[in-house]
């Protein structure tokens, strides 16, 4: 099993409820995970695939 991480903070998210999982708002290729901390704070975040940089 796959072990996922906050893009931003690099918490492990497996016990997260208010995690999100999706694709690049920019470039729709790169998994984009967030965890719900980082969500709240509306923490940066930076596709590794094309740059784009949210949340904005």
């Amino acid at each position: 099993m796959e072990i996922k991480h906050c893009i931003s903070c690099k918490k492990n998210i497996s016990n997260d409820k208010g995690a999100v999982e999706f694709k690049c708002p920019n470039c729709g290729e790169s998994e984009m995970i967030r965890c719900s901390h980082c969500r709240t704070l509306a923490a940066e975040y930076t596709c590794p695939k094309c740059g784009f940089t949210g949340p904005n």
